[in-house]
């Protein structure tokens, strides 16, 4: 289909929709927020099917979830959720309701959070249709890399649709979503500052390495390699290399990212724990994961940061180093199915 015309957004999305109404020259009327690409075909057009024959409807899905009323903290009570169903768009009226609802709404000074409480104000019944648990709207970052994996997962068969392990080789290839486990260790050393996911923490000693010896972020960085088979740190920046004497793992961390972003990979997550007696991680998690993420352009809410102990066992229960491991979730971007990872 062509764009038949455009129309300026608002202030507020009512007053987008509405300036929409005024272009719009159809009996029916479907209302869509372009916040939720995931919208399929079958839904749209029971969606106008059912507008035609009950005059509203909306996309709606059951809640799934348990729903608790809160006040001051505290629960009050456990909501019935028999009857209750997360809203979706589209919203499809016939032209006439949706017209009647907003002059109404206008002229009531009223602001509404969707077009169909508008249509409820005027006492008209507004129909269900079945939407999709899959129809998300994009408001973080994180949404954004769950809509990438669905749409990658969209566009390319299924592994038991597949016959040969050629094919499966290819499809691996293109499917997207790839899973990478780092792990690091270092000793404890005299006269070191401790840094651990890019942030110093007071401590009696520091740990040995030829870099900062960030275990946190070289465990994280080989994690990130491995998903994209990429190597790991050891091949791309040794230890006997005078270049990397000192250097900040931020940097190198950093390098990770872009190696990963010219290899056609977006990172998704980073989960990862810390194993230590001390000193106590808790106090620092925050501003690690706000450092990592800042460092790989991701949200903080995609960075994991837990500490556990060994309960005194082995080296690292007599408090003699540090370890840490991670896994990465990254994004290989679509691309042709027979096109291979770069190097």
């Amino acid at each position: 289909a062509k764009v038949a015309a455009v129309a300026a957004g608002g202030e507020h999305r009512q007053d987008s929709v509405r300036n929409g109404l005024g272009k719009a020259n159809r009996d029916i009327i479907a209302i869509h927020d372009a916040a939720r690409p995931m919208v399929t075909c079958e839904i749209i057009e029971s969606s106008i099917n059912k507008a035609a024959e009950m005059g509203a409807c909306v996309a709606a899905v059951p809640v799934i979830d348990t729903i608790k009323f809160v006040s001051g903290g505290i629960v009050g009570s456990t909501i019935d959720r028999t009857s209750l169903y997360l809203v979706q768009t589209p919203q499809t009226f016939r032209a006439d309701i949706i017209r009647r609802a907003y002059e109404a709404a206008y002229r009531d000074g009223v602001y509404a959070t969707d077009d169909a409480a508008l249509v409820e104000r005027l006492g008209e019944p507004v129909a269900i249709v079945e939407g999709s648990y899959d129809n998300i709207k994009i408001t973080t970052p994180s949404d954004l890399a769950i809509a990438q994996c669905r749409i990658v997962n969209c566009l390319s068969p299924t592994p038991l649709a597949l016959s040969s392990a050629e094919e499966r080789g290819a499809y691996r290839r293109a499917a997207g979503v790839r899973i990478g486990l780092g792990m690091d260790v270092h000793v404890f050393a005299e006269g070191r500052r401790l840094i651990l996911g890019g942030v110093e923490i007071p401590h009696d000693r520091g740990l040995a390495g030829h870099s900062d010896a960030d275990v946190v972020l070289h465990a994280i960085a080989d994690a990130l390699l491995g998903a994209a088979a990429l190597g790991d740190i050891g091949a791309h920046f040794p230890d006997t290399d005078p270049a990397y004497k000192g250097i900040s793992s931020l940097t190198l961390l950093a390098r990770v990212r872009d190696l990963l972003a010219q290899a056609g990979y977006s990172i998704v997550n980073i989960d990862t724990v810390v194993i230590c007696e001390r000193p106590k991680i808790a106090p620092h998690s925050e501003e690690m994961r706000r450092r990592i993420a800042d460092c790989l352009g991701i949200d903080a809410s995609c960075v994991s940061i837990k500490a556990t102990t060994t309960e005194r066992l082995g080296f690292l229960g007599r408090g003699e180093g540090i370890a840490c491991e991670a896994v990465a979730v990254v994004l290989r971007q679509a691309r042709d199915a027979t096109d291979t990872p770069k190097p």
